[in-house]
């Protein structure tokens, strides 16, 4: 009997946890004119007034991470892409577009990535267009764009509607998550020379 109730209270520990884990969902647009065979390289647009500075090395640490895995390599002076965040605390508006499926299109242009999941017939059959799409109902938002350092525009961005507890105990555990979920959608995998 003392075997089933602690493998009761274990496993109500363990869904607890389960259940307390905050789930983010990304969204993402990119350019047609993004040169993605020839990125190697990002940086961070350094900002004048940056925020909490602690928040931003998080979200920094997680990209780098995440691009490092990816075979990019960080280069402080004229890197390929740069790479900006913002924390947004309060509702913003904010427009996306609706495209068809990145990994797609990268695959299209011959471009290698992350394998996640098969593409579908319905996403695979999709024009290449822009059709915007305006999100409004949000309590926060966390934004990442990449920019072409060369040409000057934005080739990709990431976002996430969130609203972040700034005095919970948890923040470094929800940004570097809500970070992460946004950079698995940048499937780019790139080789140095």
């Amino acid at each position: 009997m003392r075997h089933v109730n602690y493998f009761i209270l274990v496993s109500l520990i363990f869904c607890s946890a389960c259940l307390s884990q905050r789930d983010f969902v990304a969204e993402y647009d990119y350019n047609y004119r993004g040169a993605f065979k020839k990125y190697k390289t990002f940086g961070f647009v350094e900002e004048e007034a940056k925020g909490d500075n602690a928040l931003g090395d998080i979200i920094e640490k997680t990209i780098s991470t995440r691009l490092g895995s990816q075979g990019f390599r960080m280069k402080d002076n004229n890197p390929d892409l740069l790479v900006i965040y913002k924390l947004y605390q309060s509702e913003v508006r904010y427009r996306g577009y609706n495209q068809p499926d990145f990994d797609y299109w990268l695959k299209k242009q011959g471009i290698e990535l992350l394998e996640d999941e098969a593409d579908s017939v319905a996403r695979e059959k999709m024009r290449e267009n822009y059709n915007a799409v305006k999100y409004t109902q949000n309590d926060g938002m966390l934004v990442i764009l990449v920019i072409d350092h060369k040409k000057g525009n934005t080739v990709w961005q990431g976002y996430t509607n969130a609203f972040f507890d700034y005095d919970s105990p948890n923040i470094n555990i929800d940004l570097t998550r809500a970070t992460y979920k946004v950079m698995d959608q940048f499937k780019i995998l790139t080789t140095q020379n």
